[in-house]
């Protein structure tokens, strides 16, 4: 992380968003006109873990999802760390932005054909943004990928309400808040497992496949798979990159999910995962 709120800047300073312009304090309270915020100053807060279930479970559409996720506070170590990074933990390149400094809400079509699976938001990418896979090397991975494969109207994705937008696809976590290290604990995967749940359940009607980033994602899919009652091979199918099954939803659909190395720094920069190596998987969706 960068120094502390940035060289000289108090932590509660209101700072132009990239695009509009218009002036936010970190974090971004909901409802105050961050583009791309789902929620609204009375969107219901999930506290703990079963509010988190119950609102996920009742959610009557992806948008009120969204705007569910957006606001969460049921793990009580990920909001302290989203909301320090927020205020006093800024990368010094971005301290003169606000962060959004809340859980990333899934982004893309409502209806997709392509549901894509990360771990959990960056602390200066998604944190910072209010996007999934935004402002940061992973995103202009994906989001490259995305555009070459007919996804992504914008080879780029770098802040919201930059234009960027995806048809028949959409980007979800199997965590929605920067977790310390990248790393969330077995009950923070847990918890955030019912957002998931209904985010996959919402997508059945219209979905064809799943593409999990990472060996997490392909394990949380498989989970929710099952929470939601769908078929999933026995034993459990292996992570890979290229790998590939088929899970059948309740409603007798079958739904292939594949795998990909993720798109993080340490798998782009060393050459494990390539262009062509990810370019050959989407293909396939």
């Amino acid at each position: 992380m960068g120094e502390p709120g940035g060289p000289g800047r108090d932590p509660q300073e209101l700072l132009p968003h990239p695009v509009t312009g218009r002036l936010f304090p970190s974090p971004v309270p909901p409802g105050t006109g961050w583009p791309g915020d789902p929620a609204a100053e009375d969107t219901p807060v999930a506290r703990t873990a079963s509010a988190a279930a119950r609102l996920a479970r009742t959610a009557p559409d992806v948008e009120e999802l969204d705007a569910r996720v957006s606001v969460c506070r049921a793990c009580p170590r990920l909001v302290r760390w989203r909301e320090e990074v927020a205020t006093g933990g800024k990368r010094a390149s971005f301290a003169d932005q606000p962060y959004w400094g809340r859980p990333g809400p899934g982004f893309g079509d409502p209806h997709p054909q392509v549901l894509v699976v990360g771990l959990a938001p960056a602390a200066n990418g998604t944190n910072r943004t209010g996007r999934m896979f935004t402002g940061d090397r992973s995103g202009d991975w994906i989001y490259a990928a995305l555009h070459r494969a007919g996804f992504a109207a914008e080879p780029h994705s770098v802040a919201s309400g930059d234009g960027q937008r995806l048809s028949g696809a959409r980007i979800v976590a199997a965590v929605r808040c920067a977790p310390p290290a990248n790393r969330p604990t077995p009950l923070e995967r847990d918890t955030c497992g019912a957002w998931l749940d209904r985010d996959v359940a919402l997508a059945e009607p219209t979905l064809r496949s799943v593409l999990a980033l990472g060996a997490i994602a392909w394990t949380a899919t498989l989970q929710c798979a099952r929470r939601l009652g769908w078929a999933v091979p026995r034993p459990a199918p292996r992570f890979g990159h290229g790998a590939e099954t088929t899970l059948v939803s309740s409603n007798g659909k079958a739904i292939r999910l594949l795998g990909s190395y993720h798109v993080s720094q340490q798998n782009t920069f060393t050459g494990k995962l390539t262009e062509a190596m990810l370019d050959a998987v989407l293909s396939r969706l």
